[in-house]
């Protein structure tokens, strides 16, 4: 009966995680028809913000009441930067490398992040590196495979393995707006990976993360609009004048800002970051098959390979991660048991040598 239920949970998780590719894969296609369809670059991230915001905002405040601490202006400094890296650097480097190239490479460069996370944790003295183990020897492997498989993707385009219904596409996107959407897609994934890092130590200070994230939401969205003052001044990039604006920008406030964060949060607590992370190239395969479909995108072998490499590295660096978290766990059970023999020696001995005259 037990193991049915354990059965029964890690299948409801696996469910789960699907789902939550198919969110984010979506999210990559709705991303494109609202650029398609002549949505502002930087009005489509701010309905969003303010939809997640709304979203957010309210359970932060009633639910972490007692988790909060104290506002300082060193806090309010640090949620600054992260809106800056997370925010508004991550979502405008986003966008672009999503208007000059395709969803099917954006989401491919994306599993770069973990590879990329763990050289910038790396170094900041964040995290460890031991060569001399095989877990650490595994993570930078892996990592020089992800990044070996980004040159591929970036610089090897090959022959036509799959062809869309829209082979305009292509000829569209020359060599030099191909460039422009590597450069703005990887530029992306190092905000994404900066942000990660940078939020490490600030989660230790303010462990409220429903608050961080709504503070970090909120001052994304003041920069949002520093930024649409100067480069969005004509009214008319304000207006929803469609049911497909209308659907894209609340799938991307409800669905990719505010369902995404409750189903991935559930899941990490359920089967733990690693097994999370895990699932993140499912998300590539979704987005190629939702891409060919609904934009008629184009796919060449050079995609396949470098994402089957990044794919590679991806699961390298998560293995090492494993190896890593049991290596450390082993180790402070053996030095516990260790003390407590110690312990118990020191305490058999103690009578022995007060007998001595």
């Amino acid at each position: 009966m037990a193991q049915g239920t354990i059965i029964s949970e890690r299948a409801k998780l696996v469910a789960s995680l699907i789902v939550l590719q198919l969110c984010f894969a979506g999210f990559h296609i709705v991303s494109r028809v609202a650029l398609n369809i002549g949505v502002s670059k930087i009005v489509y991230p701010i309905y969003r913000n303010i939809i997640a915001l709304i979203l957010i905002g309210p359970f932060a405040y009633f639910m972490e009441k007692k988790e909060r601490t104290p506002l300082t202006f060193s806090l309010l400094a640090e949620f600054f930067l992260l809106a800056l890296v997370g925010i508004t650097a991550n979502q405008v480097f986003y966008i672009l490398g999503l208007y000059y190239a395709s969803p099917t490479f954006v989401s491919a460069l994306q599993n770069t992040v973990p590879a990329l996370t763990f050289i910038m944790a790396s170094v900041l003295r964040i995290e460890q590196v031991n060569v001399a183990r095989m877990d650490g020897l595994v993570k930078v492997l892996g990592t020089l495979v992800s990044i070996g498989g980004a040159t591929v993707i970036t610089l090897y385009k090959g022959p036509l393995i799959l062809n869309g219904t829209n082979p305009s596409t292509e000829s569209s996107n020359k060599m030099q707006s191909w460039a422009l959407g590597c450069i703005f897609t990887f530029c992306h994934c190092l905000s994404w990976a900066g942000w990660m890092v940078l939020q490490a130590p600030t989660v230790k200070k303010y462990p409220a993360k429903l608050s961080l994230t709504s503070f970090t939401l909120f001052f994304g969205l003041i920069q949002f609009l520093c930024i649409a003052a100067f480069t969005e001044r004509d009214p008319t990039h304000w207006k929803i004048v469609s049911g497909e604006e209308i659907l894209t920008i609340l799938y991307a406030g409800i669905i990719s800002s505010g369902l995404v964060i409750v189903l991935q949060t559930w899941c990490i607590q359920k089967g733990g970051p690693v097994f999370v992370s895990s699932f993140q190239p499912v998300q590539t395969v979704l987005v190629a098959g939702m891409a060919s479909i609904v934009l008629g995108d184009q796919l060449y072998a050079g995609g396949v390979i470098g994402a089957t490499l990044i794919m590679t590295g991806l699961y390298l660096v998560l293995w090492g991660k494993t190896a890593e978290a049991r290596y450390q766990s082993q180790h402070k059970e053996e030095t516990l048991t260790k003390h407590l023999l110690d312990g118990d020696n020191s305490s058999q001995e103690c009578p022995t040598r007060a007998d001595i005259p």
